[in-house]
């Protein structure tokens, strides 16, 4: 399918931000597609679709001065494009040359033969790439390079391909790159944000951010930074317009996120006062001796509840850590709470967990904790309803209708609620709801958090909220993303768990590590296998990731390696019961090896699995490894990670290597921030936040300061009265982000 690269024709200059870009350009099929995948709907999106990166053609070289090993940019036109296979890997790819006044290079592109398709032959392109050589023919050319489309060709270092002026002074040499999609291009980006600026749009946009914050943290003004990021004179304006959108996304966000905390604390809670020698003794029962950083969480939490005003904080703790046996020292505290007359105030605890098998889980986590009180625990999911105690037997619990649960919560005979999105229905209400856990606060929206809080009999009061999450997160986004909750962190695990070994494996060494986890499973432990995609690579479709498959993996290993063993898959597409049917029979000891996505559940606990292999561990961030490894540090007996990677990279392989030498799920966060940037830790499609603003968040100070701002603001004029367009911003800030 041929891609429509001629210049789109604007069919009026009468321009707002929230016009549909279909309104004002002739689009075919196709670049409306690619126009949806990039986000990109309004002339305000595409406005404020920045470049990832400038080009300098004052760096391009000529062809005939390359050398084996140079990264380099070279202009030509394109010729003898053609699809092929590798002789012996069979990868299908394109290939081509690049010609300029001083000669001509092959270039390759791997696992990208749709190219041949959709770059005309005879076009003129600009290249940029590694030069590489081949050994027998000594023939030089471009592996894998970054080709894009262009206009005309620079006549010489420092002709601007963007630059109609021919006076060296005016020129500019820099030109941006942005992010494209097939179909939409780099150059059509440019070209068509160009006729935005000509239609006079820009004199329209009212500035949002208080003039004096601007004078403070010296940033321009935002028509000026709209004219810097795309069409820079210099890489110091790019820089300061890129800072000055960085620091107004975050400024916007930590608005939001105050507005929100002030809002909760301004509602009365309920205060809660322990005995601290009741709360000792049921931290002496746990399975383990608490560690410090348990027992300061809990210190912490309760100091919060004692005040009288709702808490909301967020309990940060490695995969390990405990969180579980803090939420459940919370829970006792609050339901045995007494009041001034010494009576018991008979409080409830809701506890809400993203996924069913979750949910089963912290039940019966609850239980061991609460049954030598013989304290009342329910279990509610779209699936069913229990109840601890059960009435035939004590220590065990029992299936209870819906309607009865619901009427003993509503009366508040039952104390502690765990359960799904199910206690969120209208049908749900506590008598005396007083207190909120949310497991993995990431799987969760703000709105559903609302929803539960607002669950409690006593309408004006507000609970206390501890959210929890296992996720890494670095300091920044913790501070940028959760904003309106109070930060504690675990980061030490209980006595007696060993440091997982964790071994990078390359492709030649894969029977010896088989042999390893033979052993394992010999002596009854389990494991499992991660794989990059559910199915094998359709062979017909030209993006194709070539990776190891959940399916194809699960069946080689049944075939020719692990015979003898049960082996599960458990994938994305399969539905919720599905899911919780393997995850149980994995649980239960039914499956042996549980090949599966990155979807294996964040906190499910089976203990008996010792041994998780990650195929592709390249393509997977740092700190998702940490957490993929997490599923097998749940028991005493020793941990094992082997990551196997396809690669030989240095870099690839330095990465990894962190996993082996880095001391916690924080640390490795932090590096996959330094890294990789935000894009495989939590980038826009997981928090509706834009690359400009994740940009920002390896600059801690520069987060602080746009909170501090955003504080100071806010105690000034919680309802930004005095700012309008600020609140406009703001507003539309909070319905963009989300948390899923």
């Amino acid at each position: 399918m041929r891609v429509n690269h001629l210049k789109p024709k604007i069919k009026s200059m009468n321009i707002s931000l929230s016009d549909a870009v279909v309104e004002h350009f002739r689009l075919t099929p196709i670049q409306k597609l690619a126009l949806k995948k990039l986000g990109i709907t309004s002339i305000r999106d595409l406005l404020y679709h920045f470049p990832s990166r400038y080009g300098d053609t004052a760096e391009t070289c000529n062809i005939d001065s390359l050398d084996k090993g140079d990264t380099a940019v070279v202009y030509g036109k394109i010729t003898g494009l053609k699809t092929s296979k590798g002789f012996k890997s069979k990868i299908p790819m394109a290939d081509g040359y690049v010609q300029d006044e001083t000669g001509k290079i092959h270039c390759v592109w791997f696992n990208q033969p749709y190219l041949a398709k959709t770059i005309q032959e005879g076009s003129m392109v600009r290249i940029e790439g590694r030069v590489s050589q081949r050994q027998k023919t000594n023939e030089l050319y471009f592996s894998n390079p970054k080709v894009e489309m262009v206009t005309k060709l620079p006549i010489g270092v420092g002709d601007s391909l963007f630059s109609g002026s021919t006076d060296d002074s005016e020129s500019h040499t820099l030109y941006p790159v942005y992010p494209e999609s097939r179909g939409i291009t780099s150059i059509w980006i440019y070209h068509n944000i160009q006729k935005i600026f000509r239609s006079g749009l820009l004199d329209t946009i009212s500035e949002c951010i208080p003039e004096d914050i601007l004078e403070k943290y010296h940033l321009p003004q935002v028509k000026t930074a709209l004219i810097w990021i795309h069409t820079p004179m210099k890489r110091d304006d790019a820089l300061s317009a890129r800072k000055r959108f960085s620091f107004e996304e975050i400024f916007l966000i930590q608005i939001g996120k105050y507005q929100e905390r002030k809002k909760y604390e301004s509602l009365p809670s309920f205060t809660i006062e322990e005995n601290p020698r009741s709360v000792q003794e049921f931290i002496r029962r746990f399975p383990f001796h608490a560690t410090e950083a348990q027992e300061k969480s809990i210190d912490t939490i309760l100091n919060d509840m004692k005040r009288g005003i709702a808490m909301s904080r967020l309990l940060e703790g490695d995969v390990g850590s405990g969180k579980t046996a803090v939420a459940a020292t919370s829970a006792y505290s609050v339901i045995t709470s007494r009041d001034e007359t010494g009576k018991n105030n008979y409080f409830q605890v809701a506890y809400m967990c993203p996924t069913e098998i979750l949910a089963m889980q912290h039940f019966e986590s609850f239980i061991q904790y609460f049954s030598y009180l013989g304290v009342q625990v329910g279990l509610l999911t779209s699936s069913g309803c229990r109840k601890f105690p059960s009435k035939v037997n004590p220590k065990g619990w029992t299936d209870i209708s819906r309607s009865q649960l619901l009427k003993w919560v509503e009366g508040g005979e039952i104390p502690i609620v765990i359960g799904t999105h199910s206690l969120i229905q209208k049908s749900v209400q506590f008598k005396k709801l007083a207190f909120v856990i949310i497991d993995e606060q990431h799987r969760f929206g703000t709105s559903q958090r609302a929803q539960l809080v607002r669950k409690n009999g006593h309408s004006s009061v507000a609970p206390h909220l501890l959210s929890m999450t296992a996720t890494p997160i670095p300091r920044t986004l913790a501070l940028t993303m959760y904003g309106d909750l109070d930060l504690t962190l675990l980061d030490q695990s209980p006595s007696g768990r060993k440091p997982i070994i964790t071994e990078i494996v390359l492709p030649n060494h894969r029977d010896q590590v088989y042999e390893k986890v033979r052993q394992e499973l010999k002596t009854g432990r389990q494991v499992y296998v991660i794989c990059p995609r559910i199915d094998e690579p359709d062979p017909d479709k030209e993006l194709a990731l070539n990776a190891r498959s959940v399916k194809a993996e699960a069946k080689r290993l049944k075939d020719d390696v692990f015979q003898e063993y049960e082996i599960g898959i458990l994938h994305s597409r399969m539905k919720p019961k599905e899911k919780d049917m393997v995850m149980n029979q994995f649980k239960n000891g039914d499956i042996n090896i549980l090949c599966a996505t990155s979807v294996v559940e964040v906190g499910v606990n089976v203990p008996n699995a010792t041994v998780i292999i990650i195929e592709g561990a390249e393509r997977f961030g740092l700190a998702q490894l940490h957490q993929l490894r997490g599923r097998v540090m749940r028991s005493t007996y020793q941990p094992y990670c082997y990551a196997f990677t396809e690669s030989n990279g240095a870099k690839s392989i330095e990465r990894l290597k962190a996993l082996q030498n880095a001391k916690n799920g924080f640390e490795l966060a932090e590096l996959d921030l330094v890294q990789r940037g935000t894009g495989g830790l939590s980038g826009n499609k997981q928090w509706g936040v834009s690359d400009v603003a994740m940009e920002a968040l390896k600059n801690l100070k520069m987060v602080e300061a746009a909170r501090n701002e955003a504080q100071r603001l806010v105690d000034l004029d919680s309802t930004l009265t005095n700012y309008p367009v600020l609140k406009q911003e703001v507003d539309n800030k909070k319905k963009n982000l989300h948390f899923e």
